[in-house]
């Protein structure tokens, strides 16, 4: 019998979080507007002292969950909990206070008529936080994110600043109001190759020292074995698969994970990967019935293009949600076929993974 993984409390969660958009096509009189589905209950929860990435391709839904959580969308269903409790209505400033979030494009995010030095005490004042010592609060910041001498950034603007060096006053600006929630979209896909590693071990320093509890939201799977201790996989707005880093890079039990995982470079790989699914992710506007994976993954079966998978857990603390992990009682029980696979595909990846 296996002993049940027992998860810490959630400083944050977002249950079931569901969103749509409508968007207008056509022009003149045929103008009509259609309804995007975003996200679809998508479950994330998020400890204090853990990084937790969010995985997946452009449009997956990443940045739509990650703004659910900041509240500066709300979501049509689901709830979002702080401390177990449900959030406040709105965002207020107390929420505003926990939940920190840190945009992909530093230099959108910043002002860019006022210096540094605004940009980081602005919200100390706002809430009250400095006591008076407005520029040693600022020069604090800045030594926290490794921005040295302070002082001599403080009278910068941010065209004055790299790339990096615009992405760390960022963050700085997030920890000025003390939030025990850091949610971090993208924050090294607009950065050089060569100083990405900084930003993401100034990362991996606030969780090991701060115990702050971060979302790093990433199409990098790669990025994210390396920093998070647990990924989540979105595929078209629905999660697809979950577990601890480790476990999930090395056994990857969805495939579309798998394509992720052998998309990525690997110094260590002695040959080509080969990509058995094709295609392109599917408009959102008319997703697939039953399993949105289905018309690229190779080992598709009707009764994935049928219903949409549960997650089932394929090991403690990982779950996929693909037909392939269904109970063998239950394919044995169907009787109806909708186990049989649509095509001439190789065999099932079931056994590569537990």
């Amino acid at each position: 019998m296996e002993t049940p993984v027992l998860q810490a409390p959630a400083v944050l969660e977002g249950r079931n979080l569901t969103k749509s958009f409508w968007v207008k096509q056509g022009g003149g009189p045929l103008t009509r507007k259609a309804r995007v589905h975003a996200v679809e209950a998508v479950t994330v929860r998020l400890e204090a002292g853990k990084v937790t990435a969010l995985v997946g391709e452009s449009g997956a839904g990443k940045t739509t969950v990650a703004r659910m959580l900041a509240k500066i969308i709300k979501p049509d269903a689901g709830e979002i909990l702080l401390d177990g409790t449900p959030a406040p209505t709105g965002r207020p400033r107390s929420y505003a206070a926990t939940v920190q979030m840190v945009f992909q494009d530093p230099f959108a995010s910043l002002n860019p008529v006022h210096r540094v030095r605004h940009q980081l005490v602005r919200p100390l004042e706002i809430h009250h936080l400095a006591d008076g010592h407005v520029d040693q609060a600022a020069e604090g910041l800045l030594r926290r994110v490794a921005l040295e001498p302070a002082a001599h950034y403080l009278n910068k603007f941010p065209y004055e600043l790299s790339g990096g060096q615009r992405q760390r006053v960022a963050i700085a600006r997030a920890l000025a109001v003390r939030p025990r929630v850091l949610l971090a979209d993208e924050p090294v896909s607009m950065l050089d190759v060569s100083i990405r590693l900084g930003v993401l071990n100034l990362l991996a320093d606030l969780r090991d020292e701060e115990q702050l509890a971060i979302l790093y939201v990433t199409h990098d799977i790669a990025s994210a074995r390396y920093l998070a201790d647990t990924i989540v996989v979105m595929y078209a707005g629905q999660l697809v698969e979950a577990a601890p880093s480790v476990r999930l890079t090395d056994h990857a039990a969805h495939p579309y994970t798998q394509l992720l995982l052998s998309a990525a470079p690997d110094p260590a790989r002695e040959e080509a990967p080969k990509l058995a699914a094709r295609g392109a992710p599917p408009s959102l506007l008319a997703p697939p019935s039953g399993c949105r994976f289905h018309p690229r993954c190779p080992y598709a079966m009707d009764i994935c293009k049928q219903k949409v998978p549960p997650s089932f857990a394929v090991s403690p603390g990982h779950i996929a949600a693909c037909w392939l992990h269904a109970d063998p009682a239950e394919r044995s029980a169907s009787g109806n076929g909708l186990f049989r696979p649509l095509g001439d595909h190789s065999s099932s990846p079931i056994g590569q993974t537990q």
